[in-house]
């Protein structure tokens, strides 16, 4: 794991290598261990890299590194899981050179020789984010994993090329004054995040999941919108060489009908998975929640492990958002090693200054805070630390994945005016109202069919519900925070989208006529790369520690789109199979109980310990001078919020975090 940059230049008598570190060590967070810079002898192209070392930790796995016939320069950035696999195969082909040292990023460079660049990602098993010069062709190839596990950005500072795999690398460049994107400001305040392939900068781009970008010296500058896939333009090639679609419709091709085998691959591909992720040179741990998915990995990594796993939690002080003890439970079941860190309110809120250096863009998912702090707790034991994300999207865990589709099914009949009527009912019941009617309800319900927090999430729904005309209109409204952002943003400085992103212009896929599975479908596209795993990134590269997704392996995901609803979602449960694999390690009382997600009390602090700080950021006279805000409707969403009928703290949040990312970024 490290951090990468680089620059081709357009005119390099301009430029230096100088230029080159500058970017690569505003990385040194994510590459503690060493780094490296090249250049081509006419000093046009520049690689820097930060190392993190996880595999092979001498200096043969030292980057930049160049083939074995020279062609090739590389910076890379993740882990290739399956590398032994290839090497042993271009060993056994005659294909491979004289083995410098045991890297992947070496194994890498071998089979682009061999097989060509596309050829060679497909065969990759990983998480990556690769810059590569070809001396031959004169040509910058960046690239990107399946999913973004690993963040890439690019852009142009005049007619300079610059990319790297933060913000803060680009802003390294001297000369570097893009203005912020309003549109993407737009889509950021809409969806908690500004989604690819748009950044927070005009002219600075996210190379998309999945994707290749290809330019030589003689491309030129894209200005305004970002590229589409593919383009193709002089100096400039964008195209796929994965795509989820595909999957999809790959895998709706070839529905399990036997649960028993179903659950029986899954097992399968999850042990092969979780085995090749705990390889490494450096100690290795994993994440424990005491949810299904981070104990499905935890239990299938223990069960192949020959000394006790090393689990970590973190525990609050707030029992609403306290998952220690679950977490212990399934650790002392399992027999791992476990570390619970325990953090007060005012631990958590000190990281709160710290997130704009973090995720050096505006990104307003507050479960940041305590990803970030059970991060840091792995970090004082282990390098690599393995998570449960991407169960919830592959395996139908959302909760809005089944209640979404019964509550439309009970209201669809009522007539749009009614439904909006109905939608202001519930939230005009206090939450406290609405928590007092959640313990009876939960008394009712068996296991995790019951509500935590019900009060934060019927008023959440009601917000929801209000200009849904049908079900897909309702999932986009349950991922949307400012459902019409442009109504917050000043008049006279936005343009004229309607901020519905990437979730706009669809078209009908094979294997997604239920709307859960298009639920799940869009999530991965958009929610899973753009939220979940950035906020995963950041929070761990900020303080060096490596961390690895088991069910991103494509070959689970791509299992994942072969089970039918059914075995997804079973009397309004999600996760039907992966339970099923569950059940053969954990007893099912350990796990079973209401969904909750990784949070912390925002809407209390923001009321409290909090309202100064915000109430300094949410300034009318400062929102005016700013220029990015109308500062009419963010105070009248602050005043709703401190009066307590209504949790506006999401919104609220949002707003916040850019102000505070505004101010750093000066």
């Amino acid at each position: 794991m490290c951090g990468i940059a680089g620059c081709v230049f357009s005119d390099p008598a301009q430029r230096g290598e100088a230029v080159v570190v500058a970017m690569r060590d505003r990385l040194t967070r994510r590459g503690p261990d060493d780094a490296g810079v090249w250049a081509d002898e006419g000093g046009l192209v520049f690689l820097g890299h930060r190392r993190l070392s996880i595999i092979d930790v001498s200096a043969n796995g030292r980057q930049p590194m160049r083939s074995s016939s020279g062609r090739y320069i590389i910076a890379f950035n993740g882990e290739i899981y399956n590398h032994s696999e290839m090497r042993t195969e271009l060993s056994n082909i005659g294909a491979a050179p004289c083995w410098r040292g045991g890297s992947d990023t070496e194994t890498l460079l071998a089979a682009f020789e061999r097989w060509g660049v596309e050829a060679t990602l497909v065969r990759a098993v990983g998480m990556f984010a690769i810059a590569l010069w070809d001396t031959a062709a004169r040509k910058l190839h960046l690239a990107r994993d399946r999913f973004g596990e690993k963040p890439l950005y690019y852009g142009w500072v005049g007619r300079d090329f610059l990319f790297g795999s933060e913000l803060k690398a680009l802003r390294a460049f001297p000369g570097f004054s893009n203005s912020v994107c309003r549109e993407a400001l737009a889509l950021y305040l809409q969806f908690l995040y500004v989604p690819a392939p748009r950044s927070i900068f005009c002219g600075v781009y996210k190379l998309e999941p999945g994707c290749i970008l290809t330019i030589d010296a003689s491309a030129e500058p894209i200005v305004g919108e970002p590229p589409s896939v593919p383009t193709a333009q002089r100096g400039i090639s964008l195209r796929r060489w994965w795509s989820l679609e595909k999957s999809v419709e790959a895998g709706a091709q070839r529905q399990f009908d036997d649960e028993r085998e179903a659950v029986r691959a899954l097992d399968e591909v999850l042990r092969e998975s979780i085995r090749l992720q705990s390889l490494a040179d450096v100690p290795v741990g994993a994440f424990l929640s005491g949810g299904v998915d981070s104990s499905t990995i935890v239990a299938l990594m223990q069960r192949q492990s020959p000394r006790r796993v090393r689990s970590f939690t973190v525990g609050f002080e707030d029992a609403g958002f306290d998952e220690a003890p679950h977490a212990r439970a399934v650790a002392r079941h399992l027999e791992t090693e476990h570390c619970e860190l325990f953090v007060t309110a005012s631990e958590a809120r000190a990281v709160i200054p710290e997130l704009p250096t973090i995720y050096d863009e505006p990104f307003a998912d507050s479960s940041q805070i305590p990803t970030h702090l059970v991060c840091r707790a792995a970090r004082e034991q282990v390098t690599v630390a393995l998570s449960g994300d991407a169960g919830d999207e592959l395996f139908g865990g959302y909760n809005r994945y089944f209640w979404a589709p019964r509550l439309w099914r009970a209201i669809a009949w009522l007539p749009y005016s009614a439904r909006s009527a109905l939608a202001a009912a519930i939230a005009a019941t206090p939450m406290t109202g609405w928590d007092a009617l959640g313990g009876p309800i939960n008394a009712l319900l068996p296991g995790s069919r019951g509500v935590a927090r019900l009060g934060e999430k019927a008023q959440k729904l009601a917000s929801r519900l209000d200009g849904a005309r049908d079900l897909d209109d309702l999932y986009r409204n349950l991922v949307s925070e400012w459902q019409a952002p442009h109504d917050v943003l000043r008049k006279d400085s936005i343009g004229s989208s309607t901020a519905l992103g990437p979730l706009c212009h669809e078209r009908p896929i094979a294997g997604l006529e239920a709307a859960q599975l298009r639920m799940m479908y869009r999530d991965c596209l958009t929610y899973l790369p753009d939220d979940i795993l950035c906020k995963v990134d950041r929070a761990a590269m900020s303080i060096g520690l490596e961390t690895r997704a088991p069910f991103l392996d494509h070959r689970v995901a791509e299992l994942a789109w072969r089970l039918p609803l059914h075995m997804k979602i079973r009397n309004g449960r999600g996760k039907w199979a992966l339970r099923r694999v569950l059940d053969k390690y954990v007893p099912r009382t350990l796990i079973e109980r209401p969904k909750s997600g990784f949070g912390v009390p925002l809407g209390s602090w923001l009321r409290g310990p909090l309202r100064d700080w915000a109430e300094s950021l949410l300034d009318a006279a400062r929102l005016e001078r700013e220029g990015y805000f109308d500062p009419a409707p963010i105070r009248r969403v602050w005043t709703d919020h401190l009066c307590g009928r209504r949790d506006r703290a999401s919104k609220l949040w949002s707003i916040l975090i850019f102000q505070s990312w505004l101010e750093e970024s000066r």
